[in-house]
């Protein structure tokens, strides 16, 4: 709730047209999801940069996908409508027939070694840094790495807050950024004498071509070479 308030105070310019926030229109799964399976210690959090389109957007869950959420998960909770919805990117929540790529990844490699949810969140959690969808005027996807600093800046300094009372609630020994950008922001708010190591697997995204060659192996060997999976 902190966190939305202080987004929700900030503004975006041009090429940034819509900005959605899913922890207010779909905060109903997302507190189902953090309520469940967020309520304890967790050696491993993974942390994802924003949400995708088809994933967060329509779930409220990070890296969404929706039939993970809904079948795996056993999440299916009401969404509503941002405000200033683009014509073009539409919230259908969970009536949603697209896919998350992203998501179906990298839940499909939590769910294959691990079988259910509760194996996997006994140790493990997943978060977003940020959580506003950015897009501009055509409804294409705009990520904070693309905000110009005047922007992403106060938006940093409302979600690294976040970040930090998530590390220290969930008081993990391992924080691994999905991607670079999760990474970069893991390791600018984790001092050296922190006790949690910071580590990094390859993003899932469709976009990556090396994500495109066999995602889950690669990811599933980056964790084994970090020592946060056993190999």
């Amino acid at each position: 709730d902190s966190l939305s308030a202080r987004l929700e105070a900030l503004s975006f310019g041009f090429p940034v047209t819509h900005v959605y926030n899913p922890l207010v229109y779909a905060r109903r799964p997302y507190e189902a999801y953090v309520r469940r399976f967020g309520d304890s210690r967790k050696r491993i959090l993974f942390l994802g940069m924003n949400p995708g389109p088809y994933g967060m957007a329509q779930t409220g869950v990070p890296f969404g996908e929706i039939p993970v959420v809904r079948d795996w998960m056993g999440i299916e909770e009401k969404v509503g409508h941002p405000h200033g919805e683009h014509p073009k990117r539409p919230i259908t929540g969970f009536d949603c027939k697209r896919s998350e790529v992203s998501g179906r990844r990298l839940w499909g490699l939590f769910a294959e070694r691990f079988g259910t949810p509760e194996a996997f969140f006994a140790e493990h959690f997943v978060l977003n840094y940020c959580p506003l969808v950015f897009m501009e005027e055509t409804g294409r996807n705009r990520t904070p790495d693309k905000l110009p600093p005047p922007e992403i800046g106060p938006a940093h300094a409302a979600c690294d807050d976040f970040l930090r009372a998530a590390i220290a609630l969930f008081q993990p020994e391992w924080l691994i950024g999905v991607g670079g950008f999760a990474e970069a922001r893991l390791a600018a708010i984790t001092s050296p004498d922190s006790a949690a190591r910071v580590g990094r697997i390859l993003h899932p995204s469709p976009a990556s071509p090396a994500a495109n060659r066999g995602w889950s192996e690669a990811a599933s060997r980056e964790l084994e070479r970090l020592g946060v999976w056993p190999g």
